[in-house]
């Protein structure tokens, strides 16, 4: 049922509204968690791990798979191209670091690609590798916007098996000679209908061009539609497609609707939120820099701790804001769907769309953000509806 709240106040009619996404794909109740997801006679230590690898496994508590891990894991070892589908928060990541970590520590000479649509999951991705490499003596480095380029000209110009990077940086380092990708026969895509949409299917060509004919690819991402399924064909070559996607939204996320007058109700609602002690730790979507960073101003002068993360902060300014998040020195975090991909933050507990999102696709990634990893979470999503 949807929620109702009500305060008398004249009604607001926002211009510019985002086109209407069916306010019923935002109501959910969450299903019982079960282990039936995975099963449980499949080990991490049945997969042909070296022995240094496995005992990092064993030491980080990996048991079980998941079953994105457990599908995927095999053919990337056998050396297959790979498309894979699973919802977020399923351990995607994993399923292809570890076998590439596998690939490039049984042999020195190798050397392997990591693209990642945002700045955000390109971090996560290399501090996920850090966690389960470090001690091996692989040496990667991380090619994103926003930081100095020749700090990693520089880190290029060692021996490095590991690059992960944004699309648009890896390009400016092809261009300036830094960086040269015909000694790399592994390439991973992370969130391929991510790059497709936001407009970087030209720089994934580009990139690929300049890697050898003779290579592994793979692709992981939540959602693959006709049209990106037909664009990865043009990368792979036999490749094995593993989905194990039961549904567009997690089932352990209980979801609701939030309708309000106008954007005053709304504001006076989402405080009301906050001041609950349920909302420890919550990630606050909107549609735009500006709207959200004038939220996050709002939310500090009147005592809230938060911060905001979107297009015009720095770099640092994102990532700090995202350690605090982490480390749970933040109620809340406020974004654009800058965040509404890969990033894996322990416990949140709520995900609020104080701004709905223009498309159901976009809805799936935002509220992917809690209930990950079998945990539960609430998605709420405001819709104004001045009638």
């Amino acid at each position: 049922m949807h929620t109702r709240y009500t305060r008398s106040s004249n009604s607001y009619k926002r211009k510019n509204q985002p086109k209407r996404v069916d306010t019923r794909l935002f109501v959910n109740k969450a299903k019982p968690i079960t282990i039936s997801d995975s099963d449980s006679t499949v080990t991490f230590q049945d997969f042909q791990f070296e022995s240094s690898i496995q005992h990092i496994l064993k030491k980080r508590e990996y048991i079980q798979p998941t079953p994105i891990q457990k599908e995927a894991i095999p053919h990337i070892l056998a050396g297959k191209d790979v498309i894979g589908i699973a919802n977020t928060g399923t351990g995607k990541t994993a399923a292809f670091l570890l076998p590439l970590i596998q690939k490039l520590y049984e042999n020195n000479n190798e050397r392997a690609l990591v693209v990642a649509p945002t700045r955000e999951l390109a971090l996560q991705i290399i501090q996920e590798f850090h966690l389960f490499a470090k001690a091996l003596g692989i040496r990667a480095v991380l090619c994103i916007g926003g930081d100095n380029i020749k700090r990693q000209e520089k880190e290029l110009r060692g021996y490095i098996q590991l690059v992960i990077g944004t699309p648009g940086r890896l390009k400016d380092l092809i261009n300036r000679k830094s960086l040269n990708l015909t000694e790399f026969h592994t390439v991973v895509l992370d969130e391929v209908d991510r790059m497709v949409d936001i407009g970087f299917i030209h720089d994934m060509r580009f990139l690929i061009s300049h890697m050898p004919r003779e290579r592994q690819s793979l692709f992981f991402s939540a959602t693959v539609d006709k049209s990106t399924q037909s664009i990865l064909e043009e990368f792979v070559t036999n490749p094995v497609t593993v989905s194990v996607k039961k549904q567009e939204t997690a089932g352990n996320v209980e979801q609701n609707v939030i309708k309000v007058r106008d954007r005053f109700e709304k504001l006076e609602i989402l405080e009301e939120m906050l001041r609950k002690d349920a909302y420890e730790k919550v990630l606050i979507f909107g549609r735009t820099k500006w709207g959200i960073e004038k939220l996050s101003k709002h939310l500090l002068s009147i005592g809230f701790k938060v911060a905001s993360i979107h297009g015009n902060k720095s770099q640092n300014q994102r990532q700090r804001a995202l350690q605090l998040f982490k480390q749970n020195q933040l109620q809340a975090l406020l974004a654009t769907d800058i965040a509404s991909r890969g990033l894996d933050i322990d416990n949140i507990t709520h995900v609020i769309n104080y701004d709905a999102p223009d498309s159901h696709e976009s809805y799936v990634h935002r509220i992917g953000r809690t209930g990950r990893a079998n945990n539960t979470g609430i998605a709420l999503t405001f819709v104004e509806d001045p009638s």
